[in-house]
């Protein structure tokens, strides 16, 4: 473990406003979020890396994060989003960038057919890389999408909480995402309890929170800003969404080892 790593963010955001946006999106912001920017926030709160995952509304284009990979290479890892057919080759360029998985944001999409040959040979090479996919979808679905890709023996990280419903402890998908605890490769990510409630430090999301760490433990749990809280900026900043997980997770240990060891074996910080 690198002395030098003091905490990681595991779920931030870059881009500016004009960057060619997917052929379908839910939205377009209309100011920028900026590496420098980014980077500043890092230092003003004691957070010494970070990982960027490639805004859906981007889609494919990862251009603008692999740019900020080279600016700040030691200090930033990235997930990217990418077509299933991408080859061995393109996706190993990537490794050799930092980029340590792919993201499948199905929010509002339909869950694509994961038996498909281009997805299974994805999976292969996803595996051979040793990256993992990253799942954005609402709770109701997480067992419908997540559990092919568990299936194909990929390593699965669960964005925000696994979105689950105002009362996390009646929610089926979120049980399901408790249960799959047992294969040992579901991480979760704590991050953007204003997706789900709004209020980050009230009982749902704290109860949502133990639950988690009950279940997966702290090496299978990470914390992210969610910055620049796109839809949310009127709820969070970089401030709250860091003092919220000491609320969330009161153990100094556990919480070093979702703030240091857990992100920095995934996303292998080195």
């Amino acid at each position: 473990m690198p002395e030098a790593i003091a905490a990681i963010d595991s779920h931030a955001h870059v881009f500016r406003r004009g960057l060619p946006l997917a052929p379908v999106h839910r939205h377009a912001p209309d100011f920028d979020a900026l590496l420098p920017d980014y980077l500043a926030l890092l230092d003003a709160h004691a957070v010494s890396h970070g990982v960027l995952v490639q805004p859906s509304f981007l889609g494919t284009d990862n251009g603008f994060l692999l740019e900020a990979l080279r600016a700040s290479p030691r200090r930033l890892r990235g997930v990217v989003i990418v077509e299933p057919a991408l080859d061995t080759a393109a996706l190993a360029a990537l490794d050799r960038q930092g980029v340590r998985g792919i993201r499948l944001n199905l929010v509002g999409l339909p869950i694509p057919d994961f038996a498909q040959a281009d997805w299974q040979r994805l999976f292969d090479r996803l595996r051979a890389l040793d990256w993992h996919v990253e799942l954005h979808r609402e709770s109701q679905d997480l067992a419908l999408a997540g559990q092919p890709l568990l299936d194909a023996g990929c390593k699965l990280v669960v964005d925000h909480f696994g979105r689950p419903g105002a009362v996390p402890v009646d929610d089926e998908g979120f049980a399901w995402l408790l249960r799959s605890a047992a294969t040992g490769r579901v991480w979760v990510k704590l991050a953007a309890a204003y997706r789900s409630w709004p209020d980050a430090r009230g009982s749902a999301a704290c109860a949502a929170a133990r639950a988690l760490l009950q279940a997966l433990g702290a090496e299978r749990l990470l914390w992210g800003s969610d910055w620049p809280h796109t839809q949310h900026r009127h709820l969070a900043d970089f401030a709250s969404t860091r003092a919220v997980l000491d609320d969330w997770v009161p153990d100094a240990a556990a919480r070093r080892r979702i703030l240091v060891d857990t992100p920095a074996a995934l996303f292998r910080f080195d």
